[in-house]
């Protein structure tokens, strides 16, 4: 099934780069049942391009959970290996099979297109020093492909994400129609609610909307670190005053331009570099 773009704004920029986030997009034909989508995926990814007029297309990949972030906290996403070992023979079977047409899709998209992908990295990491070093590696505007909403973390200008999900891009420019915080305030939200999905703990009892408040009256979430304990009479400010060091370990775990490098590693972050410089010369 190919992207209708009639409901959502296709901006006229010339030498743009669109930076994909490849198994979150696969997994759309996974949600479908499908395990034979390795030519609609790159088809896809050339729909994309060519609707945002890119010049240049990368593929970035996870392999496996952040070592990085697993050495920081022993649980993370450890919901996801714990969901999968429930799984039935026929549910493994088939996501065994998905896994390998992923891997198929892979193959066919690096005939065209560099795929950075390394064993323990995420392709969030990836994605976030594509677009810390743009002006470095020449890539002009980004558009991120990823229905992932912790790649708004990226967004800035000149970087802007759509969703295969949502079927909406989020702009700079657009930002307050998907948040009520501004895009700097927008960690500190996450470091004080957490992330169920990669199973990273929030201060109890604060959700969104708290998190919202606390921000408005005390500043971003390491102005709040600074001033605890807070004294009130509420759980959930006892419970904040007793994260101190949660909130300290989620800026680690998911501020992801500030940590991508140590994410990506030394060696990891070399080959990027070279192959990034290649395609310019």
């Amino acid at each position: 099934m190919a992207f209708n773009f009639a409901d959502k704004i296709v901006e006229d920029r010339q030498e743009s780069t669109l930076i994909v986030d490849a198994l979150n997009l696969a997994f759309r034909w996974k949600h479908q049942g499908r395990s034979d989508f390795r030519y609609e995926f790159q088809k896809t990814v050339q729909s994309l391009a060519q609707s945002y007029k890119c010049k240049d297309l990368i593929i970035t990949a996870d392999w496996g959970s952040s070592t990085y972030r697993k050495n920081l906290c022993p649980d993370y996403k450890q919901n996801r290996k714990d969901k999968f070992a429930e799984q039935t023979e026929a549910e493994k079977i088939a996501f065994e099979e998905f896994f390998e047409e992923f891997e198929e899709s892979l193959n066919i998209l690096a005939e065209d297109y560099p795929i950075f992908r390394y064993k323990g990295v995420e392709a969030d990491d990836i994605a976030a020093h594509l677009v810390k070093e743009r002006a470095k590696y020449n890539l002009g505007y980004i558009w991120l492909i990823s229905s992932d909403r912790d790649w708004d973390l990226l967004i800035q200008d000149d970087v802007s994400r759509f969703s295969y999900v949502t079927r909406k891009e989020v702009r700079l420019d657009n930002w307050e129609e998907h948040y009520n915080v501004t895009p700097d305030q927008y960690i500190s939200m996450k470091c004080l609610t957490g992330d169920k999905g990669d199973n990273v703990a929030g201060v109890p009892g604060i959700g969104p909307k708290r998190a919202e408040q606390l921000i408005k009256e005390y500043g971003d979430a390491m102005d709040i670190y600074n001033i605890l304990p807070i004294s009130s009479k509420y759980k959930y400010i006892q419970a904040l005053n007793e994260s101190a060091d949660q909130l300290l370990l989620n800026y680690e775990l998911m501020d992801l331009i500030t940590y991508c490098d140590d994410a990506i590693g030394a060696e990891n972050l070399a080959d990027i570099g070279r192959r990034m410089n290649e395609r310019s010369n």
